[in-house]
C-alpha cells in the first residue's frame, strides 16, 4: 500500500502549509495533496484559503521528494489549455513530481458566487473528457489541433514539455457509474473515490470493464481512496486492510483534527505495517 496525505489547507496560512508538507516529506509520505477551491469548505467562511495551483508551485520549490497534486481540480474552474500550462510549470519546478488530479466539479454555490459557469452534470463530464484530451495534446505535441464540442485547439504549441514523459499521471476523482466511471476507464492513470470497501470494489470492477472496452489494461489504473485517522487505531488498521482487500493500492490520509502528534503516531506505529498490504 502506498500513502499520500491530504494537507487540508482550509483555514491555514502559507507558513503552516509549508510546515505540513515538509513534515509529510520527512515522514515518508509519497504524495502531498491540496484541494482546489477558493473558499474553505468548513469552519469560518471568511478564513484563508490559498489557491491550489499557485500553492503547488510554491510547495514544489520548497520540497525535494514528495509528489504534489490537487485532489481534485474541477474542469470548470480553468480552461484546460491554461490548466495544462500550469501543470507543466509545476512539473518543471518540482522536477517531475506532479500528480494531475481532475474531476467534473461539484460545488455549485462556489461557482455561482464567483460567476463561474456550472453546467449540468452530463456537460461537465463531457468537458472533463475533452479537457483531458486537450491537456494531453498540449503536453505532448506541437501544432496540436482539436475540434471538440466544448474545447478547441488550432495549431497550438506549448513549451516546455513536462519533465515526466509523456505527461504527469492523470488522476480522476469520480463516483458516478453512468457518466464518470466510463471516463476513468478510458482516460485515467489513477482513480480516486470515497465509499465503503464493498462499494469501491464493485465500482473498480466496472472501471475494469470500461478500460477493456477502450483497449486498455485495467491493471494500469491505480485505485485510491481516503483514510480517516479520527477513529481507534484498531479501526484504522482494519479499514485500511479492507480497502486493500477491495483492490486499492493508494490511500490518502486526512490530516487529523487531533493534530500532528496523532499523525506522528500513525507514521511510526501503523504506516510501516500497512505498507506491506
Amino acid at each position: 500500500m502506498r500513502f499520500g496525505i491530504d494537507i487540508s489547507q482550509h483555514q491555514l496560512e502559507w507558513k503552516q502549509i509549508v510546515e505540513r508538507f515538509q513534515f509529510a516529506e520527512e515522514a515518508g509520505f509519497e504524495g502531498g495533496w491540496v484541494f482546489d477551491h477558493f473558499k474553505p469548505l468548513y469552519d469560518d467562511p471568511k478564513g484563508p484559503c490559498l489557491e491550489g495551483w499557485t500553492l503547488l508551485a510554491g510547495l514544489a520549490a520548497l520540497t525535494r521528494t514528495i509528489r504534489l497534486g490537487t485532489l481534485v481540480t474541477g474542469i470548470t474552474y480553468r480552461h484546460p489549455s491554461v490548466l495544462a500550462t500550469e501543470a507543466v510549470t509545476v512539473d518543471q519546478i518540482s522536477n517531475g513530481r506532479l500528480e494531475l488530479g481532475l474531476g467534473a466539479a461539484w460545488n455549485q454555490p462556489e461557482h455561482e458566487e464567483l460567476g463561474i459557469q456550472f453546467p449540468p452534470i452530463r456537460e461537465r463530464a463531457e468537458r472533463l473528457e475533452e479537457g483531458i484530451e486537450v491537456m494531453r495534446l498540449l503536453m505532448t505535441r506541437d501544432r496540436a489541433t482539436f475540434k471538440g464540442r466544448h474545447y478547441q485547439l488550432d495549431d497550438a504549441t506549448y513549451r516546455p514539455r513536462p519533465v515526466q514523459k509523456p505527461h504527469p499521471p492523470i488522476w480522476i476523482g469520480a463516483e458516478g457509474e453512468q457518466l464518470m466511471l466510463p471516463i476513468v476507464g478510458r482516460q485515467a492513470d489513477a482513480w480516486h473515490a470515497y465509499g465503503s470497501p464493498t462499494s469501491l470494489a464493485r465500482k473498480s470492477k466496472l472501471i475494469d470493464e470500461h478500460a477493456q472496452r477502450a483497449g486498455r489494461d485495467p491493471k494500469a489504473i491505480l485505485r485510491s481512496s481516503s483514510l480517516s485517522l479520527s477513529r481507534s487505531w484498531d479501526e484504522v488498521r482494519k479499514h485500511a486492510e479492507r480497502l486493500a482487500g477491495a483492490g486499492l493500492g493508494y490511500l490518502v490520509v486526512s490530516w487529523p483534527s487531533e493534530g500532528r502528534r496523532h499523525l506522528e503516531h500513525f507514521v511510526t506505529k501503523l504506516m510501516p505495517d500497512l505498507r506491506a498490504l
